[in-house]
């Protein structure tokens, strides 16, 4: 779905610059990122975006994990980890949020494209039912 609209939730400001250029190569647009479970929650709530590409490890209070969870169940938007956290228990903490995808960092750019594709494909097919 191009020209979807993606926030970015990073706290390292270089690596979500480095996606940001990866994902406008690929035709979507970037309306917001934050840094913090807490500012994730509210730029979602402010700039609605489509899909959520969520770091798990954030500055302050709560991780994306929490955030992805309140963000998917408040506002039906889809949310795909990107992490580089793959130990069992964060993997088994976040399957219990139902993401739309869980990509390993560092990533290939198919890989995201991908995975983002197919998640906003399900998340509008099930809107649509």
């Amino acid at each position: 779905m191009k020209n979807a609209q993606i926030m970015i939730v990073e706290d390292e400001n270089i690596v979500a610059m480095a996606i940001k250029s990866k994902l406008e190569s690929l035709g979507y647009s970037i309306p917001c990122k934050a840094s913090s479970a807490e500012d994730a929650i509210r730029k979602a709530d402010l700039f609605y975006p489509d899909l959520v590409l969520m770091d798990i490890l954030l500055k302050g209070e709560g991780d994306g994990i929490e955030a992805g969870d309140y963000i998917r169940k408040n506002f039906n938007i889809p949310v795909i980890y990107l992490t580089a956290y793959t130990d069992e228990d964060t993997l088994e903490r976040a399957k219990l949020t139902d993401p739309a995808g869980y990509i390993s960092k560092p990533f290939k750019v198919e890989d995201l494209h991908t995975n983002i594709e197919i998640a906003l494909h399900k998340h509008n097919a099930s809107d649509d039912s």
